[in-house]
Parts: C-alpha cells; structure tokens; sequence
C-alpha cells in the first residue's frame, strides 16, 4: 500500500505541468548583447587575425547575439599620430567588420578615437569630427530603443581644463541632455546606459606598493560621479551601466544600479592579459522585466 501510495503521488508530480494553473516562464530574453570595448586595433602584434577571432567568437555564441556595444577606442590611437597612421588604422577596422561582421554595431567615442594634437587645433579634424564621420554618428552621444529597452550612450571623454588632456565627465550640456533622456522614457521601459569611461569602478584600487592612499585622475573615472548616480537615483529603471577604458573586469552594485567595467579586446594592448583580466568581451541578456544575466567571455 506504501508503495501505491508513493507511485500515485509520484505521478502526481509527473502530471503537473499539465494542470490548468501551470504556467510557463514569463521572462524570456528579449535581447542578447556583446560588448565589445578597447580594441586598438593596429596592423601589428598579430592584431588583425586577433580581433577577426573575436568577431567570430561572437558570432558563433548559442542563443545567437543580437548587436554589439562598442565602448570605444577602436583604433590604436588617435590623440598624438599623423593623419596617415590614423587613416590607416580606421581602413584596417573597416575592412574587418565589413567582412567578418554581421551585427549591427552601437559605439561609443573612447579617448583614443579623439584627435587631439595641440599643433593642428585649427584643423578641421580635431577632436572628435573624424571618428564622428568614420561611424556615421551625427553626436558623440544619443539613444536609441530595442526590444523594451533603452540605450542611452554617452560621450564621457572632455578636454581637462588645461586643454591639453583628457578628463571623464559629461559637461552640462550633455547632462540636461541626460536629464530630459531619463524623464521622457516610461517608467516601465528599462535602461541600459554606455560609456567610455566607468562611471563607477572598483579595479582603480588596484595598484602596486599603496602606502596609505590611492591616488587616481580624473581621466580613469568619471570626476561627476555623484552628479550621475544622483540623477539615476530617482529613475529605478537604470538597470546596468557599461564601461571600459581600465582594460580591467569587474562589476559594482550600488543602489540598485549594476555598473559594470569589461575587459579589453586587446587585453594588454595585443601584449597578453592586463593583470588578471584576460582579453576578451562582455555578453549580456537582457530580460522583459528589466533584470539581465552577464558574463565575461575570454575568446
């Protein structure tokens, strides 16, 4: 009788999802993202063939990707070199992507993607025009929607106010820009946000011999962070914020934002892995319901 009674419920078990009340699960994937920052890409190091395999890595992922996110510094540099080198360099990147890729591509300026020579300022293509038109972006920053999200990318790379170097931050116009982005998205549509340079990271505590501080510049981190965060504080539907620049992974939660700085694609610049983060990408779902998985894929 015991073990009748155990078959019974057994099947029982068995049968559930067959009853009225079984429902399936309601947070699909909506969207599959790879996130693709700092490549450098330069004609040396076997870079070319580097980057091709990680274009393939992407493509070859089950569920497939959807689109990229390129967080900038997609050429080797751009800030100091002649305008043959940086034609060059610009060639070489779309040459690869014209032929090994087939997502569509969303990219951010990195502080190597800017042209700024102190000697050639009254030309045209400082600052950030020439990879403006290399992109076909029409601003360093813009938004776009997909699949019930929202992306808003950012341009965190300024001149330092001595104008001779770069810093992280928006400036106020981009930041009522930023403002009125928020205000006019529904409360219900998720956000994703894309920038250069980490709005928030942990990897600029790692250094070597710290005596008793540690000291960074503001062009490692973005200098109005506590603007940002504020603003972000009253839209809970800033989900995650992606970054890069430090070549570094790691990933902070504060107050209920994810903020998450990824590896490089060139790791140490084409020289093997940047202390322990080895080259690579992020890759990312995206649910319905605003949550998201992620992980860093090492090609």
């Amino acid at each position: 009788m015991k073990r009748r009674a155990l078959i019974k419920n057994l099947g029982g078990l068995l049968l559930a999802p067959a009853l009225p009340n079984y429902q399936l699960p309601t947070n699909p994937v909506v969207l599959r993202l790879a996130h693709l920052t700092d490549i450098h890409l330069k004609d040396e190091w076997d870079a070319p063939a580097r980057f091709r395999r990680c274009l393939h890595h992407v493509q070859s992922q089950k569920p497939s990707v959807h689109m990229i996110l390129n967080g900038g510094d997609v050429v080797f540099d751009m800030n100091k070199e002649n305008l043959s080198t940086i034609n060059n360099q610009w060639s070489l990147y779309h040459s690869i992507i014209k032929a090994e890729c087939n997502l569509p591509v969303h990219y951010a300026l990195g502080n190597h993607d800017i042209w700024w020579n102190e000697n050639d300022k009254g030309q045209a293509d400082y600052g950030k025009q020439f990879s403006l038109e290399q992109l076909q972006l029409s601003k360093p920053y813009y938004s776009f929607n997909n699949s019930g999200w929202k992306f808003i990318v950012l341009d965190s790379v300024h001149l330092d106010i001595d104008n001779t170097w770069y810093i992280g931050k928006l400036g106020d116009e981009q930041l009522n820009w930023l403002k009125n982005e928020l205000a006019s998205t529904p409360k219900e549509t998720p956000v994703c946000v894309l920038s250069h340079i980490p709005i928030l990271t942990a990897t600029l505590m790692i250094e070597d011999d710290i005596v008793n501080k540690w000291e960074m510049t503001g062009g490692d981190m973005h200098t109005d962070t506590a603007k940002i965060i504020n603003l972000f504080n009253g839209y809970p539907n800033v989900k995650l914020c992606m970054s890069g620049h430090i070549h570094l992974r790691d990933k902070v939660v504060y107050n209920n934002v994810t903020y998450i700085c990824d590896g490089a694609v060139c790791g140490a610049w084409w020289k093997g892995n940047k202390r322990e983060t080895a080259p690579g990408y992020g890759l990312i779902d995206l649910y319905a319901d605003g949550s998201f998985a992620e992980q860093y894929v090492n090609y």
